[in-house]
């Protein structure tokens, strides 16, 4: 699947198009720089030119991968959030990453729920997982907002990361989980909107 193939996603404040050689450079800062501790990083050069070769190249052997996250009025990129799936994991992931200057804002939750109704809705996933770093609060607690909940039982996938199970399509439309992440975007979305105390993504 060439990148002008992926699909375009478009919500209250953002576009999501499939990753370009003109975004690799905010990707490559955020991956050698601390943000990235708790996805493998910092990550030298090579390894970073890698990784994003393995982001485009996911789209086309999966049909599925991970979107860069465009300001729908600036087209400013402030990170990727999608399917991630390489070979040796147990289950397809929801993942994501926002660029350090970004975070705060609600961009990762905004994207992530997008990117989920898409799988559920267009592609026909039952579910998803997130794997992450136990001491990635911030993750943890996106996940959450997200409706994810914790999953002993799931395979990891090398033991050191836990597993975050998103609610299944049905449990989404029976629920008031999806009515309540539109309206924390709604939020976010108000330029009125001041969050008190952490910011979190």
């Amino acid at each position: 699947m060439a990148t002008s193939n992926i699909p375009i996603l478009e919500t209250q404040r953002l576009v999501l198009r499939g990753p370009e050689a003109e975004d690799y450079s905010a990707f490559k800062a955020t991956f050698a720089s601390y943000r990235s501790r708790f996805m493998g990083g910092p990550l030298n050069p090579y390894e970073t030119w890698m990784l994003y070769a393995a982001e485009i190249g996911h789209w086309n052997i999966r049909g599925y991968g991970m979107w860069m996250i465009h300001d729908k009025e600036t087209d400013e990129t402030y990170g990727m959030a999608g399917g991630w799936k390489p070979a040796q994991w147990p289950e397809a992931e929801l993942a994501w990453i926002i660029w350090p200057v970004a975070a705060g804002n609600g961009y990762a939750l905004e994207a992530t729920h997008a990117a989920r109704k898409y799988f559920y809705n267009r592609l026909g996933w039952e579910g998803a997982v997130s794997y992450l770093d136990p001491k990635n609060l911030d993750s943890i607690r996106l996940a959450e907002r997200l409706g994810a909940v914790k999953d002993p039982e799931a395979a990891s996938v090398d033991g050191n990361d836990v597993v975050y199970r998103h609610p299944s399509p049905q449990k989404l439309r029976s629920s008031q989980i999806g009515d309540a992440i539109e309206m924390e975007i709604s939020h976010y979305s108000n330029p009125m909107f001041k969050p008190k105390g952490y910011a979190l993504d």
